[in-house]
């Protein structure tokens, strides 16, 4: 997951195929680290995003508009008072390095032709934008490097531009064999390793993608290859070196389900257990995988709150259920206490007069059993004394028993809400989830101020929710719907879904309800298997390798008066084992 020397050749070649001749019509920085420079090349238009922010360096070509500032900075009316109206001559990468430079004719004060560079430099914390004169002398930079931040390289203008040193590593467009034998092959280093830290603008996704071509995942290191293992990996090297020169590049980006893991200008060997969607630009892949990357983050970021809730009332549901079964197995012994009543009731004319025990035969096993007495009371004081006791056990195991039903009830409602916050994609999949939680009493309802109230008068804080949810179609084209959470679920299988229609949901865990649209037609094998894979996906058993799933017609599906959102019986259904995976299914979103 970063733009290597292999993905910035891949960038400068798209670059190059629109960009040269086009002219720069605008330049703004919508941030104190980023540039946005619009080009136009006869009738087409281009926006070309340059980022040196240290987390996330990038550029690409996007069609995303960026709000300016008021006033535009220093650095940018540089550039506009040097490059607006310049056109672009070419644009080259040194060597296999993660900067780019843009070669730029312009026309100066006096009306003379002139040349400038823009070099972006894309190296984490070290990323920037560099503008230089033809003599490579720094004009300015959008981030200006003093000696005392760094004594090996100062970026000021007036300063000579030098390429930021990359240790002793060899350029892989140019390495030999024997070369790559000293530099490579001799580390006593995991392979990876070796091949990343001796090569120029390689990153651990491409040695470990290399490495996987070559077959050597099991090498202990570098230096313990035969002879002919270090061949066959140089030959796999200058088969991905020919790609890379001939520009053969195969834009991707790999996805675990809804979430991106990673993303390539060459096709990944070492992810295909996971899904790769190919695309034709590799400014659409940086474009669509950092912009899915930060909603996930940011969907993780902003979850964190109410995931401390969930956890939070869990733990006491949790404490709160132990301590009822406690106490309930505390009245395990009133049967005990009626059984003695009641053999004091029959036997109690034999009992002497202050005793503290007696003998008596229990007629319901059959055995003798001693009975504990008070010695200061009667016979039948000692039988009321032994019913009350019996009575008040038996009052708290019924009120117990049904608490413990509501106890219950509240930790798996919290365990699908925990299951549903962990498949949230959206803000308003967040949102409906904050207002189950608030309806059930585990987060306060904000409340604001009624418009022209003067006693304070307060209103619902409402907030509209527009989460929708999740839409596949099944391989022979059948519609399958799966609820992000217990609302959604029960709008689905209670609203949404016609008796015919069939409903699959996980076996005994928290789980989506999943509706397959039959439309009346029998569903062939492979949707219900299809079904079955995306109930298990998107239950709390997802990360295991088989998930058991109840399925039926949705005429069979039943909700209890005042049950929870979510929650079903059905005693009609099938079972099936199924693996989680949505691999195949067509999204309809």
């Amino acid at each position: 997951m970063a733009l290597d020397g292999f993905v910035v050749a891949n960038v400068v070649s798209e670059l190059k195929d629109k960009l040269i001749d086009g002219r720069i019509s605008k330049i703004s920085q919508p941030e104190k680290d980023e540039l946005v420079l619009t080009i136009k090349r006869g009738k087409d238009s281009y926006k070309l995003y340059l980022s040196a922010n240290a987390s996330l360096p990038l550029i690409y070509l996007t069609e995303e508009s960026k709000q300016n500032p008021m006033v535009a900075p220093g650095f940018c009316m540089l550039l506009r008072k040097h490059l607006n109206s310049a056109r672009i001559l070419d644009i080259f990468q040194p060597g296999l390095e993660r900067i780019i430079r843009i070669k730029i004719e312009h026309l100066n004060e006096m009306g003379d032709l002139c040349i400038k560079y823009l070099i972006i430099e894309i190296m984490g914390k070290h990323s920037n934008i560099i503008f230089c004169d033809e003599e490579d002398i720094i004009v300015d930079s959008i981030k200006r490097i003093s000696h005392m931040v760094s004594s090996v390289r100062e970026v000021l203008p007036g300063r000579p531009y030098k390429i930021a040193q990359t240790g002793e590593k060899s350029d892989p467009l140019t390495i030999t064999l024997d070369e790559f034998k000293a530099s490579v092959l001799n580390k006593p280093l995991p392979l990876e390793k070796a091949i990343y830290s001796a090569l120029t603008g390689f990153s651990p996704l491409m040695a470990t993608e290399l490495v996987h071509r070559s077959s050597l995942g099991s090498a202990p290191s570098a230096n313990a290859l035969t002879e002919e293992e270090g061949l066959h990996l140089f030959r796999n090297f200058e088969h991905m070196r020919e790609d890379l020169i001939n520009s053969s590049f195969s834009p991707n980006i790999v996805f675990d389900g809804k979430e991106p893991v990673e993303f390539s200008c060459f096709s990944l060997s070492c992810y295909k257990d996971l899904e790769v969607y190919g695309e034709d630009s590799i400014s659409k892949v940086l474009e669509t995988f950092y912009s899915s990357k930060n909603t996930v983050s940011r969907i993780r970021q902003k979850s964190t709150d109410l995931r401390k809730i969930i956890t939070n009332a869990m733990e006491r549901a949790v404490k709160k259920y132990d301590l009822q079964l406690k106490q309930l197995k505390d009245t395990d012994k009133r049967d005990k206490y009626r059984i003695y009543g009641e053999l004091i009731n029959t036997y109690g004319y034999q009992v002497e007069s202050g005793a503290k025990s007696f003998q008596a035969l229990n007629y319901y096993t059959n055995e003798e059993i001693t009975i504990p007495l008070d010695e200061t009371l009667t016979p039948a004081e000692n039988a009321k004394r032994y019913f009350e006791k019996y009575n008040k056990l038996k009052r708290t195991y019924e009120a117990l028993t049904k608490l413990l039903e509501e106890t219950k009830a509240d930790i798996e409602h919290l365990d699908s809400i925990k299951t549903s916050l962990d498949m949230a994609l959206a803000e308003e999949d967040l949102a409906a989830l904050k207002e189950e939680l608030m309806e059930f009493g585990y987060m306060k309802r904000k409340f604001s101020k009624a418009p022209g109230s003067k006693g304070g008068g307060k209103v619902k804080a409402a907030k509209k929710i527009n989460s929708k949810p999740f839409h596949y179609i099944s391989s022979d084209g059948f519609h399958m719907y799966v609820g992000k959470n217990n609302y959604q679920n029960d709008e689905l299988t209670f609203k949404f879904a016609t008796g015919g229609d069939w409903w699959f949901h996980s076996k005994k865990i928290p789980g989506s309800h999943v509706i397959v649209k039959s439309n009346g037609t029998p569903l062939p094998d492979r949707t219900f298997e299809e079904a079955a894979g995306l109930a298990a996906y998107y239950s709390k058993g997802r990360e295991n390798d088989k998930v058991e799933i109840d399925y039926t017609e949705k005429k069979n599906v039943k909700k209890p008066g005042g049950a929870k959102p979510g929650f079903v019986v059905y005693y009609t259904n099938f079972s099936m084992v199924a693996a989680p995976s949505i691999d195949g299914l067509k999204s309809a979103e």
